[in-house]
């Protein structure tokens, strides 16, 4: 029988320069697939996002949410022994990440150049902002930043009030892109009959991902020079598609995505096969056109008739539908219980729930590791590189490793 717990990246060893969470959800679903990650934090409080707030017991809801399976290691990167130190972790590393601020791999001597000349089989992915060779280059960036940069916020919300949407999708999408890249390097370094020079280096920025999520909107825009409107809970390019409330205080998402289902929505579901024969809405763009007019009907048949009734005869109708839910409504959903999707995970604090990964790959259950403590990896990580309990002590002693487990962390 397989073994459950040996994942498809089982034997790979990924070290991270890593912060906030567009490269820890990168390092996050290589340790979800099986890879052993090691974190390397700065001793003077680590990742900045372990300080976003403390609602998970003490912890940042942030950090929990990107951090599981990891190692956590502190180094003064500042100090020659740390960097020395880094080096020695990425002798027997298969992968490298970093996303910190432009510029500063360069600085310490991290760059994928410097990398190839000193760890010539290692692949290196950076993340950053806004790629190499453009003005923008050298600018921070964050999610808001790039979604405001990339139009996303423009076609997020509503007319003269654009919004950016809840989830960082700029960070979370630069991250698995990464990781699957990451991924076909890797599947290419195993492939027979591969070309004999494989490649080592790789980046993603978040400015370029948010311009792919964003190739519907720029296609259009590029083909009829009209900038689309935001419709909050509704798409500019489909209709009858939105938000309508029930009769007993709920809102149900009704979609239809081509004439089929249309036709169907009009006569099986409003009961007005005058609308379906409209020539007015018998194509997508017809109905686009006048929104307005079809909103309305839909709506005033939702408000006769409660969620369930509602949801049974769209159902039963073949028409695409959903209940709008709060996070809190999330938390306690039937169909994430069902499918026992929340699974626990050990913290510094205690144990706590968290989903499972999207993927479901058959025969492996996915090793749900724990959020780790800052530095609490460092000794066992540097004594497997054979550092001995002295050399550990000194490297303590001038700083270029963080404090023990037992020791406090001193914030700067």
């Amino acid at each position: 029988m397989a073994d459950p717990t040996a994942g498809p990246l089982a034997g790979v060893t990924v070290v991270a320069l890593e912060q906030a969470v567009s490269a820890p959800m990168c390092t996050r679903a290589l340790a979800d697939f099986g890879a052993r990650v090691i974190k390397i934090e700065n001793p003077r409080g680590g990742d900045f996002a372990r300080d976003y707030d403390d609602v998970v017991n003490g912890l940042a809801a942030h950090f929990v949410w990107v951090n599981r399976g990891k190692e956590s290691v502190t180094l003064d990167l500042k100090d020659p022994q740390g960097q020395a130190v880094l080096h020695r972790l990425l002798e027997s590393a298969d992968v490298f990440v970093s996303n910190l601020t432009p510029g500063a791999t360069g600085a310490l001597g991290l760059a994928a150049d410097d990398l190839a000349v000193r760890h010539p089989d290692l692949i290196a992915m950076e993340i950053d902002g806004y790629g190499p060779g453009g003005p923008l280059s050298d600018k921070r960036a964050y999610d808001l930043l790039i979604q405001a940069e990339s139009g996303v916020c423009a076609v997020t919300g509503f007319p003269n009030a654009p919004a950016k949407p809840g989830p960082p999708i700029a960070d979370v999408c630069s991250g698995l892109y990464a990781a699957l890249t990451i991924v076909a390097m890797i599947c290419g370094r195993r492939a027979p009959g591969g070309p004999a020079a494989k490649p080592t280096a790789a980046s993603v920025s978040l400015f370029d991902t948010a311009a792919e999520l964003m190739g519907y909107a720029l296609n259009y825009t590029r083909h009829t020079g009209i900038d689309q409107q935001p419709l909050g809970m509704s798409s500019p390019a489909v209709a009858p598609y939105g938000a309508y409330p029930t009769g007993d205080g709920h809102t149900v998402v009704l979609g239809t995505t081509n004439n089929r289902e249309w036709q169907r929505l009009a006569r099986d579901i409003l009961d007005r096969p005058d609308l379906a024969d409209d020539p007015r809405f018998t194509t997508n763009a017809g109905r686009v056109r006048h929104r307005g007019e079809l909103d309305a009907t839909i709506a005033q048949w939702c408000a006769r008739h409660d969620l369930a009734t509602v949801q049974l005869c769209a159902d039963a109708a073949g028409i695409g539908n959903a209940r709008y839910n709060t996070p809190a409504d999330v938390i306690d959903h039937p169909h994430l219980a069902a499918r026992r999707r929340w699974r626990p995970i050990d913290t510094p604090a205690g144990p706590v729930p968290a989903l499972l990964p999207p993927p479901v790959i058959a025969g492996y259950d996915p090793p749900m590791g724990a959020i780790p403590a800052l530095g609490q990896h460092t000794e066992t990580v540097l004594a497997a590189a054979g550092f001995s309990s002295d050399d550990i002590a000194r490297l303590r002693d001038r700083g270029a490793i963080g404090p023990g487990a037992d020791q406090p962390v001193i914030r700067t």
